[in-house]
């Protein structure tokens, strides 16, 4: 078995070894730079640890592990695009550091290196394994799609909320583990047992990146707090917010929210006023508990020994008592 720090040097030293074929170099600069961020690797490492729980053999999934973590970045510096951010993990985003063109570019090409590394999968796995890939890339964009649209939204229902999440984020999680129990040897019950407990760990992840943003630690978190809040983003602090608010409370908010020229350290700091009001904090921290309780009790059912899961639940554990 293999433990954590293990499986992120794994796919550490595959990426360092990625081979970059192109007539371009200023193309494969900012692949390069971000994907040397570093970073917990929480996608690539998941699915190698979901194929370790059924199999010590782990060569076949170090690729494709490599694949999922290309293609989670390439959604952030798209995501860092749309979001206008200018620090990621604590240093610039690449549109900060080159320009908006070449951003866009060198993370369209990263969709294809992810590609790359799918096309690895030994061949009995390869169509199942990228159709379950293409659908949650698929997803994931619609999750940004909805995200958008929820910039403009006066008003956003928790119900919308989940849907948004669970496609922006944990749908990318659950087909990393399931992709890692298939190339593993699981069974269909057993890989889809493991996708949705992925599901539900992503949902508690996102909703804890929330939380992170409005009372997180930048040095800690790698991001400006508030950042959310200045894009408008309509996150679960802020619809459990409208919930709770009173009329002049959600008067206040949506003043904040809708006011195009508001200076953006004071409407971070009024926004917060408001929710530590209302205890916010505690509120969103119970249902992110909620998810990460469901999560634990179907990997629970997992039939292997407890110990080939061990490592799974460490992992589980550490993502969801990350420090603010």
């Amino acid at each position: 078995m293999y433990n954590q720090s293990q499986l992120k040097e794994l796919v550490d030293k595959a990426l360092m070894n990625l081979s970059y074929d192109t007539e371009a170099p200023r193309l494969i600069d900012p692949v390069k730079y971000i994907m040397s961020l570093g970073g917990k690797r929480l996608r690539p490492v998941m699915l190698l640890m979901a194929c370790n729980i059924f199999s010590d053999r782990i060569n076949d999934a170090v690729m494709p592990a490599a694949g999922i973590e290309i293609f989670h970045n390439f959604t952030l510096v798209h995501d860092d695009i749309m979001d206008q951010a200018s620090l990621r993990r604590g240093l610039a985003t690449i549109h900060q550091k080159w320009n908006v063109n070449q951003a866009i570019l060198s993370g369209d090409v990263m969709v294809f290196l992810a590609g790359d590394c799918f096309l690895q999968i030994p061949e009995q796995n390869l169509v199942r394994v990228l159709r379950i890939f293409n659908r949650a890339a698929r997803d994931v964009c619609a999750g940004q799609q909805l995200d958008m649209d929820y910039e403009k939204a006066v008003i956003v229902s928790q119900d919308e909320y989940l849907k948004m999440i669970e496609l922006k984020t944990a749908v990318l999680i659950a087909a990393s583990v399931k992709i890692g129990a298939i190339i593993g040897g699981a069974d269909d019950k057993n890989a889809d047992l493991l996708s949705e407990f992925g599901n539900n760990l992503g949902l508690a992840f996102q909703i804890q990146d929330d939380i992170l943003d409005v009372w997180g630690d930048s040095k800690v978190f790698g991001k400006k707090p508030g950042g959310d809040i200045v894009a408008n983003k309509k996150t679960l602090p802020l619809v459990k917010a409208m919930e709770k608010a009173s009329v002049s409370q959600k008067k206040i908010l949506q003043e904040l929210f809708t006011e195009p020229e508001a200076d953006p350290e004071v409407k971070v700091r009024k926004v917060i006023e408001v929710y530590d009001e209302l205890d916010i904090r505690n509120t969103t921290e119970s249902l992110a508990r909620e998810y990460i309780s469901k999560a634990f009790a179907l990997l629970r059912k997992l039939p292997v020994e407890e110990k080939r899961k061990q490592e799974m639940v460490n992992l589980a554990t550490s993502l969801i008592e990350r420090e603010c």
